[in-house]
């Protein structure tokens, strides 16, 4: 891919699927999300000056993801520091966002060890964090036991759920358990999409589930 188009899918308010993925496989960043009106859209990368202008009332949210604590080989040798360089990036934001949402593989291994790790670090920025598991978290032994035991608590099936901010309804839909993608997700979307009420705006784009990159 060219320079200037890797500069265009990663620029700002233009960012687009795409470079969504690309530049969530880079250690020590996350996507600044905003929603206006209904509409959802990505303002940039944490740190980035776009990022850290958005409207006036607008409600926005930080996307993290692939951690990977636990990982010691390039190129992201030390992911504890790269996953602390993100959090600070995230305090420092003159706007704040609402809540962090943590789109999978927290861990390498799914250990409790590599959990306690990023737990630590991203508790750091006083957020309240809302998680989807990849697969790199239910890699253990029992499919997920351990992940579903210390993320998964209010949550249905394996793991899914709902929850409303500032009148928007989000949906963390999970594609991992068992590799496969998940239908009953489907399910649970049609679910709380009829149980919101009218106030609420049920976005597809609000739904969240992990993508392996």
């Amino acid at each position: 891919m060219a320079d200037r188009d890797e500069k265009e899918l990663l620029s700002g308010p233009n960012i687009n699927r795409r470079g969504l993925l690309k530049c969530m496989t880079w250690a020590g960043t996350g996507v600044v999300w905003t929603l206006s009106g209904g509409v959802p859209r990505t303002l940039g990368l944490i740190g980035g000056a776009a990022a850290a202008e958005p409207a006036q009332g607008e409600l926005t949210f930080v996307q993290i993801s692939d951690s990977h604590i636990g990982f010691h080989l390039p190129p992201n040798p030390d992911p504890r520091a790269t996953l602390t360089e993100a959090i600070d990036k995230i305090k420092a934001m003159p706007t704040q966002p609402a809540f962090l949402v943590h789109t999978g593989d927290i861990s390498h291994l799914s250990k409790e060890e590599e959990w306690d790790i990023a737990d630590q670090v991203i508790k750091s920025a006083n957020k309240q964090v809302f998680y989807i598991p990849g697969e790199h978290d239910v890699a253990d032994a029992d499919n997920g036991k351990a992940y579903l035991a210390r993320y998964g608590k209010d949550t249905s099936g394996k793991g899914w759920y709902s929850f409303d901010m500032a009148g928007v309804h989000f949906i963390g839909l999970i594609n991992v358990f068992e590799f496969q993608p998940g239908f009953k997700s489907a399910g649970l979307a049609k679910s709380a999409t009829s149980s919101s009420n009218g106030s609420r705006r049920m976005l597809p784009a609000a739904r969240r589930a992990h993508r392996s990159c």
